[in-house]
């Protein structure tokens, strides 16, 4: 009787067995970040919006500065000093109420864990330019490295470190040192080294004191007015300059020009001559701000990009405490020595900025280290 044969099970027929009927696979959830969303809606009138706000931040600046002079000029004298406090701090004031209303960035809400809130800032900024949202669940990117502030004083970046903060000092060091010398200057007239101004008040012994305040004239705060407008002045120049100098030569230049124009102070000059040299320093002062700070956004990774910037402002905060004891109290002892020394973080400046080591012209920016 003859047997059937069967046919052997190999591991091929068994592969073809299971190619055949596949298993269905779960679908993974749809999930997308906030920089997907933000790619996803575009650009639209959300962003003009916003570069018009931010592009005019500037201009408030510029425009409180004239406006303090302003009011200066008016409440000063009649009402005093005090009252020009209390006034003044009105508008921040206002602001602290006005914060609790603005709403928080959707990346600061999802780090937190507030998907929701973010969320919601995402489909009003989406709903404003007309676009859709991405579809899927809204998760926060997974971070394989965050920045530590032993980043910034690696090897790559120690140098560029260290001459980037003394640069950000002796900036900030000669931006309030101008404003507050602008003040001395008018008040004491010691441009052409005279003596002190003399105002006699009888029975006053305030008025013999070395610390008593002599008032503005009208003339003095319009002189304080169009130096201040020089904060603006420069910046088509410097804007042009950064774009085909390069940052490294444009700042060490502007640097360069603002140690000659304080040593120019010294001069003997008529009154339109000095509105003229404060009117140049406030202009090449502000242009050292931009400089720097387009470069140190530059020049640092997205990981220690924050940790620069924030590292380089507080070296700046320094700088601002430490003017107001030359610019008023050495300038009141030694006129010149103090525009010297002024003139000399300049230079120091000038030359840390031309030899940086890292040119970020034409670089485009490092995501990660």
């Amino acid at each position: 009787m003859a047997t059937k044969q069967t046919e052997p099970v190999t591991i091929i027929s068994l592969r073809k067995l299971s190619l055949g009927t596949p298993e269905p696979q779960p679908k993974e959830p749809k999930t997308f970040t906030v920089e997907d969303a933000v790619e996803t809606i575009g650009f639209g009138r959300f962003h003009i919006a916003l570069f018009l706000i931010m592009g005019s931040t500037g201009v408030f600046w510029l425009a409180g500065s004239l406006l303090i002079i302003g009011l200066a000029s008016v409440v000063v004298p009649s009402i005093g000093w005090r009252w020009l406090i209390r006034v003044a701090s009105i508008p921040g004031i206002i602001l602290i109420v006005a914060f609790k209303f603005i709403p928080e960035s959707a990346r600061f809400n999802v780090s937190t864990g507030n998907t929701r809130a973010a969320l919601a800032t995402l489909e009003s900024i989406a709903r404003m330019n007309r676009a859709a949202m991405p579809e899927g669940t809204l998760v926060e990117p997974i971070l394989e490295k965050r920045g530590r502030f032993a980043d910034l004083l690696d090897d790559k970046y120690l140098r560029t470190t260290l001459q980037i903060w003394v640069i950000w000092l002796g900036i900030s060091f000669a931006y309030y040192g101008i404003i507050l010398a602008s003040a001395e200057l008018l008040e004491r007239d010691l441009v052409c080294g005279s003596k002190p101004k003399v105002v006699e008040t009888a029975g006053d012994p305030e008025s013999q004191s070395p610390c008593h305040c002599h008032m503005f004239a009208p003339s003095d705060y319009q002189t304080m007015i169009i130096s201040t407008v020089g904060e603006i002045a420069l910046n088509p120049l410097n804007m042009l300059g950064i774009n085909f100098l390069g940052r490294r030569l444009s700042l060490s230049i502007t640097m360069g020009c603002t140690a000659l124009f304080f040593l120019l102070l010294n001069i003997c000059t008529s009154s339109a001559g000095l509105i003229g040299f404060l009117f140049m320093l406030r202009a090449l002062v502000a242009a050292n701000f931009n400089t720097i700070y387009i470069y140190t956004a530059e020049v640092y990774p997205t990981t220690t990009r924050a940790l620069g910037m924030g590292t380089s402002g507080s070296l700046c905060r320094i700088g601002a405490m430490v003017a107001p004891f030359i610019s008023q109290v050495l300038m009141s002892a030694s006129f010149l020595g103090a525009l010297c020394l002024f003139s000399s973080v300049c230079v120091i400046c000038a030359i840390s900025a031309f030899t940086l080591p890292i040119e970020t012209k034409g670089r485009a920016l490092q995501q990660i280290k």
